[in-house]
């Protein structure tokens, strides 16, 4: 196909997938827009955070020409055994949750901690909606999870508060932004000026996803794309051993349980079950490891 002179083949990154098609953002723009696949493109199952090369031509169609080399593919098994490949070219995740409306759930984080933990990615924390948490939840929660050595972010973008740390904490990183609908992500990104379609909470206080582009922020070396849910970062078929590892705090206990095979389960001399009760484990961690164990 000969294009018009105008027409110049661009890097692109790819922000969200759909059916034969793919909403990207150009390396020199903010802006989200909806690509068309090239036959031979379209068998590479092209997956966020993929950058590729792709013409803008002069009827004001994209299409995406060719995929380049990824540096990182995060891939997951599924409870049937089969590889997915959900993101790629990046380095951490950043989850998002809030303080209420929705409600705080520990489990939730921990849960996609320990996703991080297990697949080599740098876990961050973005809490949201301070202004409507309780005095017990302000304070316990960014100390619990600095606590462990995480990044965490409190932040209010109609006051402003915490607004400041977010670029310094995200430059030179290619991060991807996880979590619930209705925990204040859009506003968010509207107040880093990102790009894409925005969601909303209903009245029950229950997120409903909205989102169908998906949204890109772009900090000096480093970006930010939005994952529209969370189902896909459950862990599944895990075994003991590999979730404890998804947990910092368990890892200088391990090894040091009466049994060899301890699940920490409770089981008769668990190091970790003792480093609970001494408070050297949280509780609320050490439940999520419980629940997520038992699931699996």
């Amino acid at each position: 196909m000969t294009h018009a002179a105008q027409d110049i083949e661009r890097l692109a990154r790819v922000v969200s997938v759909g059916r034969n098609a793919a909403w990207i953002a150009f390396e020199d723009e903010e802006t989200v827009r909806l690509a068309s696949l090239r036959k031979n493109v379209e068998r590479l199952s092209l997956v966020p955070g993929d950058l590729v090369r792709a013409t803008s031509l002069d009827d004001d169609r994209v299409v995406v020409d060719a995929r380049l080399p990824r540096s990182f593919a995060l891939q997951r098994k599924s409870g049937g055994g089969r590889t997915k490949t959900m993101a790629a070219n990046i380095d951490g995740i950043a989850i998002v949750a809030a303080f209420a409306r929705p409600p705080l759930h520990l489990a939730m984080i921990d849960e996609l901690i320990a996703f991080a933990e297990i697949h080599g990615l740098a876990a961050r924390l973005m809490l949201t909606k301070p202004d409507l948490a309780e005095r017990a939840d302000l304070d316990g929660v960014p100390a619990l999870y600095r606590g462990l050595g995480y990044d965490v972010l409190v932040v209010n973008p109609k006051t402003g508060q915490g607004v400041a740390e977010i670029e310094p904490s995200f430059a030179g990183r290619q991060t991807l932004l996880v979590g619930q609908s209705g925990v204040g992500k859009s506003s968010l990104f509207r107040t880093l000026g990102g790009a894409g379609d925005v969601g909303d909470v209903s009245k029950s206080g229950r997120g409903k996803q909205t989102t169908t582009t998906g949204r890109l922020h772009r900090f000096p070396g480093g970006f930010l794309i939005d994952s529209p849910g969370i189902g896909e970062f459950e862990l599944n078929a895990v075994s003991a051993l590999e979730l404890g590892l998804g947990f910092v705090e368990f890892g200088p206990l391990l090894g040091n349980c009466r049994f060899a095979d301890c699940k920490h389960r409770g089981e008769p001399g668990c190091a970790v079950a003792a480093a609970v009760e001494t408070g050297t484990v949280a509780r609320s961690r050490y439940a999520s490891y419980r629940a997520i164990l038992e699931r699996c």
